[in-house]
Parts: structure tokens; C-alpha cells; sequence
């Protein structure tokens, strides 16, 4: 038996809330566990400082090169910007447990 090997094309960008405020931007092809990742002190070394609250997928069903760009992307707009980004992505939201 062999695991389930995730779509080439099934990749996502997300934005998780941390403690202070400040929004993070990632990709996985496992959204869920990527959060759970960053939740547990696995993730981004950002994260291990700055706890998640919650995360909100922007984009998905993407290529990884896709993905890559568009992270590049939100990485480089100020603030004010990715905070528009989080509000319009309300409705995807996985909180912290």
C-alpha cells in the first residue's frame, strides 16, 4: 500500500494571524498540517515567535512554481495590504485550537 501523494496542481497560499498582530505568508500542499505545523513550533522560525492564531488560504488548487510566485508576491506588500488580503479571505479561515 502506498500513501496518497498530493496533486502537482493542489498547492495553496495562506496568511496566518500571529499573536501580535502581524501576518505571515506561506505555501503547502497540505494546508491543515502546515498549521498544525506552525501551531506545534515546526513551522517558519516566525511563527515559533510570533504564535498563530489562525490561518485563511488566499489561493489554492495552484502549481508549486505558481504558488512560489504569488508567496514572493504578498511577501513584498506593506502591511496595510496584506490585512485587505486577510479580510477578503475571511470566509477560509482555520482558527488555532
Amino acid at each position: 500500500m502506498t500513501a496518497a501523494v498530493p496533486d502537482a496542481d493542489n498547492w495553496a497560499v495562506y496568511l496566518i494571524l500571529c499573536t501580535d498582530q502581524s501576518l505571515y505568508c506561506g505555501i503547502s500542499n497540505r494546508p491543515n498540517e502546515r498549521f498544525c505545523a506552525h501551531q506545534n513550533g515546526k513551522g517558519a522560525k516566525y511563527t515559533r515567535i510570533r504564535k498563530p492564531l489562525a490561518m485563511r488560504i488566499l489561493s489554492d488548487g495552484l502549481s508549486k512554481s505558481t504558488a512560489l510566485k504569488r508567496e514572493i508576491e504578498i511577501k513584498k506588500m506593506k502591511p496595510q495590504q496584506k490585512q485587505i488580503l486577510w479580510q477578503q479571505a475571511q470566509a477560509s479561515e482555520i482558527k488555532a485550537i
